[in-house]
Formats: C-alpha cells, structure tokens, sequence
C-alpha cells in the first residue's frame, strides 16, 4: 500500500540525524485516515488493509523501504538558544515522490524516546495529535502552505502530563522538516561542510531554479528566496487572525509551511495584542509580532550561511544585512495585498493601508470577531448588513467607516455580486474555534466518541461555503465557553 521510498534524509551524513525504530504501543487504533491526502501520496488504496495500516501508522511495524530517524537540529526558543534539539518523538519514516512529482516527508508523531528526547517519554496526548489534525488540514483547505495530518492511531497506553491522558501517534506530511534550526545545530558546532551540504539539498528540494545561480550568489539567494516564502506565509496567517503561538526558530520551516501546531489559535475578538499560549508569558509570538518574528528567524538563517554568502566577513554580513533589511517592505506589500483582497478590492490606490486600518481599529474598539466582520463585510457593499453590525460591541467607527470603504469601491471594474463573490472567496465562514476544539478533544479524549471530530473535519473541509444547517459552526464562542490559554502537549 504505501508508495517507494527514496530516503533522501537518511543518505545524508551520519551526524545529520540519529537511527530510530519506532517503540511499539499496546492496542493500536486508527481513528483518522486521510483518504485523499494517501491518494495524492501515490497510495495504493485499492489493497487497503486497517490492520496493516494501523501497525505502520502507530509504529508497531515499518513499512517496507523505509530507514527510521530523528532528525538532529537546534533552536532558538523564546530567544533563548538551545544547541541541541532534534527530534525528540517524531520519526521520519522516509521521503516519498507524489503524482505530482514532489517529494513529501512522511514523519511519526509520538512514537517514542529517541536520543533527542531530552527526558521526555516520547509519546503524545490524543488531545494534541486531534488539534494538529484538524486544524492542518483546515490551514491547507484555507489554502494556507502546512504540513499535513495522513493519519491519527490511538496507542492503548496513558501519557502523563500531569493527569494521565490518551496517547495518540500522528503521522504527519510536509514538503520537509528542514528547518532553521536544523541549520543552527550545524553552525553553532562550526560545521561549514554540514551547512554547505544541508544548503544544497534544501536548493536541490525546494529552489532548484537557484542551481543556475554562481555557487558564490546562491547561498544569499537561498536566504532570499526562504525569506520571499515566510513574508507569504506569515500574510497569509494574519489575514486569517491566525495565532501560530510558537514560533521559534526550529519551528520555521525552511519550506515555507506552517509546521508544529502546538499552542495555535485562531483570533476571535480582534486585538493585536492577542497571545494563547501558555508559556507566552511575555507576549513574544502575539498576533501582532508575528511579523517581526519571522524576520528575527531570517537572520538567524542569513547568520548561518554567512561563511558561505562570503568568504569576506565584514562583506557577508553588508549583504545579508540587506537582504533582511529588505523584509519590512515586501511584507508590508504582501500584508496589504492580502487585505486588499479581504476587502473586495483589485486594483490599488493611494490610501488602500489606511483604509484597511481604519477598518481593524474600528474592529477593535467594537470587541469584533475578527472572522466574521471580514464575511459579513460582502453583505454591505451597498447597505449597511445587520449580520455585520451585530458582530460589533459597539458600531460607532464602522458605521464612520463604511461611506469611505464604499466609495473607494467604486473605482473598481465590477458590480456589488461580483465584488461580494470575490471577498466570500477568500473570507472564509468557518474556522477552527478554539471552543469547538476544545469540546472535540474533550468528547475524545473523555467519552471516545470521534463524532465531534468527524463533523468539525466535515465543516471545516468547506470553510468558504455556505452549509445549511451548521451555522452554529460559525459563529464565535459564548462567553462561557471562551478559550483564553492553549498547550503545547510535549
């Protein structure tokens, strides 16, 4: 069933990574399967076996062709460097090519101790592993570059993070999980050759165009063309109110995918200011930051590659100083891009930022779901929308607000219903809620009842459309059941 192997990662040298055979659990149960995602793959579901399935996708058996590893890497968390990381529970089974023709990690989440656990046990709580699940392939429906979730095996056994919980193994798909980190762990050592090498196949992988390049332009270019993919990514997180909660440095994907759905979350009141995670104690990855964070990251990579972006120092440094430097204004433009959208508008005009921000400080001070202002916007193109309106604590500033955004709409080539369309394409109805979330891990993790989990999965396949009968989905939590703090589950 599962389609050949090539083991890119593991022909690497030794010291890239360390050999690891996944510990078997008790009573593996598939509880989630993928289908399309395992047809993308190149899986033969014709001779779907569960038993089989299940014992490759809790660990309890290898597939054929595959050589098990933990990744080595390193990281910057919360500011702070740690040398050694690495994977601690996750297992890279091996690199597949999918009928697309690009290679795909195909990685064990939870499936136990490997020498980068750093005295964890290696395992994962169901909780996380549904969360990761779910709001993965909710990021890749929203059209957001993620890693993705093929399957989801409950273990049999309790995982202890502070109360016995579920364990649950994730198997997890991404273009790679190459990360900034992974660069780190090799330069804090002094290892130019493991740069060099890492730097190459990250090229050869995810920028081959940058082959061309003369071998003295092509590690800045690298940089560069890393940075040109987190300025989309991270646009695209903010025009979603999307809160990654975690971004260090070894959770920066060097492929530009949103990777490690930890303490993540989605805004519902809009404030700037928004943190979810709990051990954000300082607000480092609020909403607001996230911007920044991400060009932190970069020039932890620029650093990395300086000996290889120059072999004068003081001149390696000039120039990828300029190239992070250059950060700011093409996110700016990436940023506005993504909420020129949002409002309905194609074409440019002087005026289009302040515009947009006038909208989100009138979100603000209205205590406004950040999701539903920007869908219920399509319904007064031409009239005030009472499904807008009520979304608002208090309506003052839009109301002020709306003439303007209108009258700049006029200047654009398209009638009310076509501008509706286009904003109700990429302004989307559903959402992960974190209360949603948290009642479908409640019902899984307490009662074993996947229902909720299915549905939610249902719903948020569509996020764009409308789905009679679930409007309930939609809408933004009860004050009772609003989610202030989300976890990490390592």
């Amino acid at each position: 069933m599962f389609p050949d192997f090539t083991l890119r990662y593991v022909r690497l040298p030794a010291h890239f990574y360390e050999p690891f055979t996944p510990d078997p659990v008790a009573a593996p149960r598939l509880v989630a399967f993928n289908r399309p995602l395992a047809e993308a793959l190149g899986f033969d579901l014709t001779a779907f076996d569960e038993a089989q399935a299940t014992a490759w996708f809790s660990g309890n058996a290898v597939p054929a062709g595959a050589e098990p590893l933990a990744q080595a890497y390193a990281g910057h968390q919360f500011g702070g460097f740690n040398p050694r990381l690495g994977d601690g529970r996750a297992v890279l089974l091996g690199e597949v090519t999918d009928r697309d023709g690009r290679l795909r990690d195909i990685q064990l989440k939870g499936a136990g101790r490997t020498p980068f656990a750093r005295g964890g046990d290696g395992r994962a709580p169901l909780g996380p592993v549904l969360r990761e699940y779910l709001i993965s392939e909710a990021m890749h429906r929203l059209g957001v570059p993620t890693t993705r979730a093929l399957a989801a095996v409950t273990s049999g056994e309790q995982v202890f993070r502070g109360l016995p919980e579920p364990g649950a193994i994730l198997t997890r798909v991404a273009s790679s999980h190459i990360r900034v980190g992974t660069f780190q762990y090799f330069a804090a050592r002094g290892d130019r050759e493991a740069v060099k090498t890492l730097a190459d196949l990250v090229i050869e992988r995810h920028y081959p165009s940058l082959l061309e390049r003369d071998e003295g332009e092509r590690y800045l270019a690298l940089v560069a063309a890393v940075q040109a993919r987190q300025i989309r990514l991270v646009a695209q997180w903010m025009g979603l109110g999307f809160i990654h909660g975690v971004m260090n440095t070894d959770n920066c994907s060097v492929a530009g995918e949103t990777i490690d759905y930890g303490p993540c979350a989605f805004m519902e009141a809009y404030d700037p200011r928004t943190v979810f995670s709990s051990i954000d104690d300082g607000g480092r990855y609020a909403y607001r930051n996230q911007p920044w964070i991400a060009q932190w990251n970069l020039a932890r990579l620029a650093e990395t590659l300086l000996p290889l972006i120059d072999d004068d120092q003081e001149r390696g440094i000039a120039r990828a100083t300029e190239l992070i430097q250059a950060f700011e204004p093409a996110y700016e433009a990436e940023w506005l891009a993504v909420f020129r959208a949002k409002l309905g508008l194609v074409t440019e005009a002087e005026g289009d930022r302040e515009l947009v921000e006038a909208l989100l400080e009138a979100m603000h001070a209205g205590r406004a779901d950040f999701t539903l202002s920007f869908r219920r916007l399509s319904e007064a193109v031409e009239a005030d929308a009472p499904a807008l309106l009520e979304r608002f604590d208090d309506d003052t500033a839009l109301r002020q607000w709306l003439p303007r955004w209108r009258e700049r709409l006029s200047a654009e080539d398209a009638g009310p219903e076509a501008i509706a369309e286009r904003m109700n394409a990429v302004n989307p109805l559903y959402i992960p809620r974190n209360h949603q979330v948290e009642a479908m891990i409640a019902a899984a993790v307490e009662n074993d009842d996947f229902g909720p989990f299915e549905t939610l999965r249902e719903v948020l396949a569509e996020p764009f459309s409308e789905q009679p009968g679930r409007d309930d989905f939609a809408l933004p939590a009860p004050p009772s059941a609003r989610v202030f703090r989300t976890f990490c589950g390592t």
